[in-house]
């Protein structure tokens, strides 16, 4: 046994605990670490990632609400000397949920960005030779994401620029509904990931119930890592054997997790046989586990004549992360713990270290230049062919792709923005290529302007660090940034045109965008008095900034402010900072349903001419528009530009010009000052606003598909013929012809209908069915024990018997499959949105407060006769 030592690979943390409170005493401030760990931080972009970036991990902490995933967060925090204490949700002491409304709830309401270095920078070892990647000091970018359904979008933002994820079970609750939510998200961007099974000190925790739950629920193989070292065999939990390294480690009781007893198999065996003997099964398991995956670590198994327990440990972890690397979740590394006891997090730490991936490991991000799809790379090194245009003079000075994208400084992606009351608007960003430097001039690809980097930060939750600048791969934010929004692509080019930008086409490059789920509640908000409107008009525009799953819209007729959000509890939350963060002195109704109106048949063509004055000037334009519903079959023409915007088709038709035509036959068609990107971009933007808003009750138009035709030689009149005024015919006359389709009863009502799954007890079961199917109108699909729910068709099914997993010592039942009233069960169902207002506290009368639910969007259906009389 031994506390200042390593044995078999298994590492001490006190020393190095110690050694990071010590540490941390030294320093002035985080910007220290920053330099200290960037020392060659100032070199151009050459290459597309800096060697440090190798040492760093940008990685989030996912999981179904009240999981631990912000109790996680602190211990992380604490061991690696970033804090001096230990945080508490329940105190609201945290330091990821800084928001008031976060730390009344006790929950994260908001996704907060922290940076650590593990292990502390006082034990890095990098200078010696084939150290494992533990022992090296990395920067880990933390991202604490919430866990409720309604704050789905603040997690979609968060995966879509990280590089790794570490997914938290509750050991009591298994695998819950929203965990699952959060797996195919991470799922679709293909997000490498290891599984921490927290609250095992708990009663009722079951570790193996919820290692068989990760293979049926996830539908990955769970490589067991570390298992529960109970005391005594069927005591307190205390600690854990680690598989990979075959060793023991003990924590403490009562303490704060620093003093570590490390025990290695002969001692171990003489201080638990059991966890001794069932430690040997876990290696086992693990090594035949990854031998299924990878045929490097078959062959070094067999080397050692099918004797798993002598594969050594680097094998094993090499193994691991090259099975996880691609962010398949075919294979799922599973670890042990209890973060409110403080037990279990520093190994976590090492497995991020060694198992998730550095930005320079993960896929070249997609861009779209143009019409083009294709990987950043390839445009950086040349390799893609690039469009010019028609400016001769640009072209003789490039000669090739790579003299054009020479100029390229620095590509980044905003992903998070963010109204700070003492630092105004901080925009997080995500650099992918190059290094955004302070006071370097950004061009928004998206917004077409020119802003300048003013401040750069490392943000530390709510303090932050100045720092000179960002480089690829990590993530940081710029302060003062007045026009960026969730989704831009911010690129720093060499002499660019502050007006006009960096040369086509590479003022169009965009970075994969963050889709932005359709709200489905809104609510009305009522200013005190006028002289408070446009007051609590400038409030509302910084709070969709800052959240663009918010949306406001403003009733014609009656000029009211309707908000607009994901859920109940978002609308609330939106109200609370409103009224108390931002002092605007209004009122919220109440919650309503926000419908949608759809056209029911096609419309004959509408001609209109726009000719008024706009923004003082003369303006005239003309355009031809039909409305129609959604043809499942439709393809595209050649002859015509189709988008998909909010549920709905718009198809651009611009006669004399289709799209194998080159450029310089399409410029002799249409005026210099009005290329055809603009020309689209107006009438897609004419149309978009005329389907805001349906003819019938003022929602906007679902499932419906706009045609806009547009003449060339009779629909633009010189110079009076503006983009702006182009953009108001395609409005006016896709209104009339949504006027006719109203007069003559083609507009239908639509109702968001919601996929619903529900968690109870066998007991409850029948009470929920009869309320959901009798009560609510809603349509039951399927009744399922958790674990066997076939959501992932296309998935293979993972036998529960064919998973290892050490017995739990407090199980009920062996197999815990008995159909009983504790049995944990699964409905899902589908249901009107209309019916789930208020749900929730209706489900927990049900279920004596134990049911639990989440629902999304499924799809807009049509209202029938007696439901349309009730809305």
């Amino acid at each position: 046994m031994s506390l200042l030592t390593l044995k078999r690979g298994c590492q001490s943390w006190q020393r190095r605990l110690q050694i990071s409170v010590l540490l941390r005493q030294d320093q002035l401030g985080l910007g220290n670490i920053w330099s200290r760990c960037s020392p060659s931080r100032h070199s151009h972009h050459a290459s597309h990632h800096e060697p440090i970036t190798e040492k760093t991990r940008n990685i989030g902490i996912i999981a179904h609400i009240d999981a631990g995933k912000t109790t996680t967060t602190e211990r992380m925090l604490y061991y690696s000397g970033f804090t001096r204490r230990i945080g508490d949700v329940d105190d609201g002491s945290t330091v990821t949920d800084f928001l008031p409304a976060e730390r009344a709830r006790g929950i994260t309401i908001q996704s907060a960005a922290v940076t650590l270095h593990w292990p502390p920078l006082a034990e890095d070892t990098s200078s010696s030779k084939d150290v494992p990647r533990s022992h090296v000091s990395h920067t880990i970018n933390l991202i604490d994401t919430p866990g409720h359904a309604d704050f789905t979008f603040e997690v979609l933002r968060s995966l879509r620029i990280l590089d790794g994820a570490v997914c938290i079970l509750d050991g009591v609750a298994g695998v819950e509904a929203q965990t699952e939510q959060v797996w195919a998200q991470a799922n679709k961007y293909s997000i490498p990931r290891i599984v921490y099974v927290n609250k095992l000190d708990r009663d009722g925790a079951e570790f193996q119930r919820t290692v068989k739950e990760v293979g049926t629920r996830l539908r990955g193989w769970p490589a067991v890592c570390s298992i529960p070292w109970w005391d005594g065999g069927k005591g307190a939990f205390t600690g854990v054997g680690d598989a990979i390294n075959l060793c023991g480690l003990k924590w403490e009781a009562g303490g704060d997790g620093k003093t570590i007893k490390t025990f290695n198999l002969e001692e171990l065996a003489q201080e638990n046989s059991g966890l001794h003997a069932e430690l040997l099964k876990a290696r086992a398991a693990l090594v035949e586990a990854l031998c299924g995956f990878d045929e490097n670590l078959l062959e070094i198994w067999m080397e050692h004549e099918d004797d798993a327990s002598k594969v050594p440990p680097q094998a094993i972890k090499d193994s691991l992360r090259r099975c996880i690397l691609d962010g398949s979740g075919r294979l799922i590394p599973v670890f042990a713990g209890a973060s409110f006891r403080n037990i279990g997090v520093q190994p976590l730490l090492d497995a991020v270290n060694d198992y998730l991936p550095s930005p320079t490991e993960r896929p070249d991000p997609e861009i779209t230049l143009g019409d083009k799809q294709t990987a950043l790379s390839e445009l950086l090194h040349g390799q893609l062919e690039v469009d010019q245009g028609t400016n001769k003079r640009l072209a003789k000075k490039l000669h090739s792709p790579k003299a054009l994208t020479h100029h390229i400084e620095a590509c980044a992606l905003a992903f998070k923005v963010v109204n700070d009351p003492k630092r105004g608007v901080l925009v997080y960003i995500r650099v992918y290529s190059g290094s955004v430097k302070r006071n370097a001039t950004l061009w928004n690809t998206n917004l077409h302007v020119t802003e300048r980097a003013q401040r750069l930060l490392q943000m530390q939750a709510n303090d932050a660090v100045e720092i000179q600048h960002i480089a690829a791969g990590q993530i940081g934010v710029i302060a003062g940034l007045k026009h960026a929004r969730t989704g831009d692509t911010l690129i720093s080019y060499q002499g660019t045109n502050v007006k006009a930008g960096p040369p086509a086409p590479l003022n169009t490059l965009q970075l994969r965008p963050i889709e932005v789920p359709a709200p489905v509640f809104f609510a009305a908000i009522e200013p005190n008095s006028l002289s408070e409107e446009k007051n609590v008009h400038e409030v509302l525009q910084l709070l969709l900034r800052e959240d663009p799953s918010l949306h406001v819209n403003i009733d014609e007729e009656s000029g009211q402010m309707l908000l607009s959000g994901m859920g109940e509890l978002h609308l609330e939350i939106a109200r609370d900072r409103l009224v108390n963060d931002f002092k605007a002195k209004a009122i919220m109704g109440n919650i309503e349903i926000s419908y949608r109106e759809s056209a029911l048949a096609p419309t004959a063509p509408h001609t209109y001419l726009f000719d008024r004055d706009v923004a003082g000037r003369k303006g005239k334009a003309a355009c031809k528009a039909s409305v129609e519903p959604i043809d499942p079959d439709f393809t595209h023409s050649t002859t015509s530009h189709t988008v998909r915007r909010d549920g709905n088709q718009i198809t651009i038709r611009i006669l004399g010009i289709h799209s194998k035509m080159a450029p310089s036959e399409i410029n002799a068609i249409l005026p210099e000052d009005l290329p055809l990107s603009t020309l689209q971009h107006a009438l897609i933007n004419g149309a978009v606003a005329a389907l805001a808003r349906g003819p019938r009750r003022g929602f906007p138009l679902h499932d419906s598909h706009a045609t806009i035709t547009f003449d060339p030689q009779k629909d633009i009149f010189g110079g009076l013929t503006t983009p702006a005024a182009i953009s108001s015919a395609a409005r006016l006359a896709t209104k009339a012809a949504l006027k006719e389709a109203f007069n003559s009863n083609s507009i239908a009502l639509m109702e968001p209908v919601m996929n619903v799954v529900i968690s109870c007890n066998e007991a409850t079961l029948g009470a929920i069915v009869h309320d959901i199917s009798s009560a609510r109108g809603g349509h039951v699909l399927s009744l399922e024990s958790e674990g066997n729910d076939e959501l992932n068709a296309d998935v293979p099914v993972i036998e529960a018997s064919k998973i290892y997993a050490p017995p739990d010592p407090f199980a009920s039942s062996a197999g815990g499959s008995s159909d009983g009233p504790g049995q944990q069960r699964q409905v899902t169902a589908r249901v009107p949105l209309k019916e789930m207002v208020g749900y929730l506290k209706h489900l927990r009368s049900l279920t004596g407060g134990r049911g639990t639910f989440i629902m999304s969007v499924d799809k807009f259906e049509r209202l029938s006769g007696p439901r349309e009389k009730a809305v």
